[in-house]
């Protein structure tokens, strides 16, 4: 395993205001409470299986890692965010979690068999950079595997209402929900992988069938609803739109339905 040197690099300054953000709330909730079952999702696409080596790219808490580890696979699960490590440590501690930077992985070119990441990897400002980390990271003939959400599903759309409210974003990034985008995730890998197959599929969200406790569920425990908040002198803006916004896309029986992207691809 090798450490890269950050101290002249765009991301060296940024990295920590994105562990500060991911550290607020509480992301083990909303793995807990919203995506309980996309990990072993993405697990089954990837067609993860024993013996092999796998990496979970912005692990979070280890919502595909803990799944991963449990077909028998040796499994390193890498975040930004020590705090999430600490809660995903407790839960499996036979996987090895190691603090990364999704942009300047410090792990070995073609080291693994399978590459993941679970609504993570979409997060990482230079989506470039983090798109060269993952294949540069699987072996050839390995799998890539992620799931994103969609710029046009609920999370995306969350996030379009927050933005005129939220911090500006680094001088450079992209937004995270075109992960969530077909086009834009071949454009990502290119010629570097082969046999790419994409399908958008939905999560049900029923944490609560109130807009209004909905909206304190996500100010509660959701770090960049937070960091939204956290910018407002008054919040009262911020939440008349929120508000509207859960109105608006709840469903008739009371929950919301979250769109996303699953890409799986073979490493050229």
């Amino acid at each position: 395993m090798t450490t890269p040197d950050l101290s002249a690099d765009p991301i060296h300054s940024i990295g920590p205001k994105h562990r500060a953000l991911w550290a607020s709330g509480s992301y083990a909730t909303v793995a807990a409470d919203l995506i309980p079952g996309l990990g072993p999702v993405l697990v089954e696409a990837a067609g993860i299986r024993a013996g092999q080596r796998v990496l979970d790219v912005a692990a979070g808490t280890g919502n595909a890692a803990i799944p991963a580890f449990r077909t028998g696979a040796s499994v390193v699960a890498s975040d930004l965010t020590p705090e999430l490590l600490d809660v995903g440590r407790n839960l499996e501690p036979g996987i090895e979690w190691v603090e990364a930077d999704a942009q300047a992985l410090p792990f070995e070119t073609a080291e693994f068999d399978a590459v993941l990441s679970c609504v993570g990897v979409m997060f990482a400002p230079f989506h470039a950079r983090a798109a060269a980390e993952l294949v540069r990271v699987c072996r050839p003939g390995g799998t890539i595997a992620l799931l994103s959400w969609t710029p046009e599903g609920f999370v995306g759309q969350l996030f379009a209402t927050m933005k005129p409210f939220a911090p500006p974003p680094p001088p450079g990034a992209s937004p995270a929900p075109l992960w969530g985008s077909e086009e834009h995730v071949r454009s990502l890998l290119g010629d570097d992988v082969r046999g790419l197959r994409a399908e958008k599929r939905t999560v049900v969200f029923d944490v609560s069938t109130s807009p209004a406790d909905f909206r304190g569920w996500w100010k509660a425990n959701y770090g960049p609803t937070i960091a939204a908040y956290k910018a407002q002198e008054d919040p009262a803006a911020l939440d008349a739109a929120f508000l509207e916004f859960l109105e608006r896309s709840q469903r008739p029986d009371g929950t919301w339905e979250a769109e996303y992207l699953l890409v799986t691809a073979v490493r050229a």
